[in-house]
């Protein structure tokens, strides 16, 4: 009987270390960081119409990995070394600077990680005294979450090109 009892212990001991031990994971609440990253976008407009390059400097991941291709044929930086002095030099040059979002989406990978967005943006501003407008800027960018912050690590504009179609025989 003896032998009985120690060959169920073994058998019930022996299940239970097969049993797989999960951690416990926490759940993401993506609504919780789809808000974040919209305030992170929002600062990143109020930086942008104010010249607050230290905000700036809090939205970027100051990485040589970073990466940001804007409106110009040949503006494609690579580094935050670049793109901090072209957004420098922007900031030198512009004055009077209004940016609304008109449109604004927000999709993330599963645990909340990276995340990539869409905005249309109207901006406003002064250049060498003449007020210029820009609609419809459309603003796409990729986030990733470090040290439990969110941070833009790429970024790309343009502006929708007013193509003239041409009937063709």
């Amino acid at each position: 009987m003896n032998l009985f009892l120690i060959l169920i212990a073994l058998f019930l001991f022996g299940s239970c270390m097969n049993e797989k031990k999960e951690s416990p994971v926490e759940k993401v609440d993506f609504e919780k960081e789809k808000m974040e990253i919209s305030q992170l976008l929002d600062n990143l407009v109020t930086a942008s119409e104010t010249g607050n390059f230290e905000m700036i400097e809090d939205i970027w991941y100051p990485s040589d990995d970073a990466f940001l291709i804007g409106t110009e044929s040949d503006e494609k930086l690579e580094g935050w070394d670049e793109i901090s002095s072209a957004i420098k030099k922007q900031f030198g040059n512009f004055e009077e600077t209004l940016i609304s979002i008109t449109d604004q989406s927000i999709w993330m990978n599963d645990d909340a990680t990276v995340a990539w967005f869409f905005e249309a943006l109207n901006y406003n501003f002064v250049y060498e005294d003449k007020a210029m407008t820009f609609e419809g800027i459309r603003f796409t960018g990729v986030m990733q979450k470090k040290e439990g912050v969110w941070r833009l690590v790429q970024q790309h504009m343009s502006i929708p090109a007013q193509l003239e179609m041409v009937e063709t025989h």
